[in-house]
């Protein structure tokens, strides 16, 4: 009977030891995921609060490459959850570049503000339209770009309610990026030009950004203007004091202590900027604030705003000059727009080398490489000249 009741005692024992067992067993199982769910917590906020978004530089990763423009990924790599972010471009299903995303102007001015300041062989130049609506010397400007498409990008910034679209075997087929309603003189100017430059800058193979209008035209072939840029110390942005009353004289006193009359300054819309000083334009703040409270007619921000920043925050950045000529000698505040009838060599020539300037510290009779403004009309002249006169691919 003592060995029956030991028998019995010992599968209860042996019964509670699996019990104890499965229970320990359980036990470690929950507490290695409480700790991986902890630990995963921890991790992620670690990023958020000790490496703040501004210094935090998530890796780009190129997915693709076309003939248009490099195609970049935000990625943010975790050893637990990998994530990704929004497609700054993106490919449709002919392969191209489409630029459209749907991402506010702060969070798009973020991005680009975060982007790692290196560049990607080969460097390109970003020509940043700022049109209405369609480029109607498009057929002048693509005989420009041919053949050198690893080597430029194109960024349009039109009426947010034009939607056309060239063919796709254009240069501009799918470039247009997302925009809004722009009138001259007031902010949404500049922030018209600070959109395009904050695209452009998403892609870091681009290293110089030139502003142009739909009546621009180029006036040498790509290769000139592109070696010209690219070798250039400075940028080329218009800024000079000007003591009239159309300078000087549109000073607002409320503007002080931030801005004085002594940081004013004047210039030309039209700019062209290495990606150095194109940063520091995307990434102001205070002075453009003051700009828009306190420039108010007869102030333009567009002839001021740009012209005063760098002189304020990076004046040895620029040249002080714009690389895209205009005619002024008509007066108004409008310069003269030229016409077919005026479209000789001996007028292009005039435009080209008429002028002196130093580049790289020497000087030169090469001092504007773009020109405005001309008429639709000019479209047929300027095809029949392109060839011999500047020099164009056939």
């Amino acid at each position: 009977m003592f060995v029956k009741i030991n028998r019995k005692q010992l599968k209860q024992e042996i019964r509670r030891g699996y019990i104890h067992v499965a229970s320990t067993i359980t036990m470690s199982v929950v507490m290695v995921l409480v700790v991986f769910l902890l630990g995963t917590f921890i991790i992620d906020h670690y990023k958020t609060i000790v490496v703040p978004k501004d210094i935090y530089f998530p890796r780009f990763t190129s997915i693709a490459k076309t003939h248009y423009s490099s195609v970049y990924l935000f990625h943010r790599h975790s050893l637990y959850s990998p994530s990704l972010t929004r497609v700054m471009e993106f490919t449709d299903s002919t392969g191209l570049v489409d630029l459209w995303h749907t991402i506010s102007d702060e969070e798009l001015m973020e991005k680009a503000i975060r982007v790692p300041r290196v560049s990607e062989d080969p460097k390109k130049v970003a020509f940043m339209f700022l049109t209405r609506r369609s480029l109607p010397l498009r057929s002048f400007w693509e005989k420009f770009f041919e053949g050198h498409e690893d080597l430029f990008s194109i960024y349009l910034h039109t009426s947010p309610d034009f939607n056309y679209e060239p063919p796709n075997s254009s240069v501009f087929y799918k470039r247009r990026i997302p925009s809004k309603h722009v009138q001259w003189g007031k902010p949404t100017m500049i922030d018209a030009e600070r959109r395009l430059l904050a695209n452009a800058l998403l892609d870091f193979s681009n290293q110089r950004f030139i502003l142009l209008s739909e009546s621009c035209i180029p006036l040498f072939n790509f290769t000139t203007i592109y070696n010209y840029l690219m070798n250039a110390n400075q940028s080329f942005l218009s800024s000079f004091d000007d003591p009239r009353k159309i300078g000087r004289g549109r000073y607002n006193k409320q503007m002080g202590p931030t801005i004085t009359l002594k940081d004013w300054r004047k210039g030309s819309q039209w700019f062209e900027a290495n990606r150095e000083l194109a940063h520091e334009i995307i990434s102001d703040k205070m002075y453009y604030d003051v700009f828009q409270n306190h420039c108010l007619p007869p102030c333009y921000m567009d002839e001021h705003y740009l012209p005063t920043l760098v002189n304020k925050v990076r004046s040895d950045l620029t040249t002080n000059t714009t690389v895209t000529w205009t005619d002024w000698s008509g007066g108004g505040s409008h310069p003269m727009t030229f016409a077919k009838k005026d479209i000789t060599e001996v007028f292009i020539n005039q435009v080209r080398y008429g002028s002196k300037c130093t580049y790289n510290g020497a000087n030169s009779s090469i001092c504007f490489l773009f020109a405005r403004k001309f008429h639709p009309s000019t479209l047929e002249p300027l095809l029949k000249m392109a060839q011999m006169v500047f020099g164009f691919g056939p």
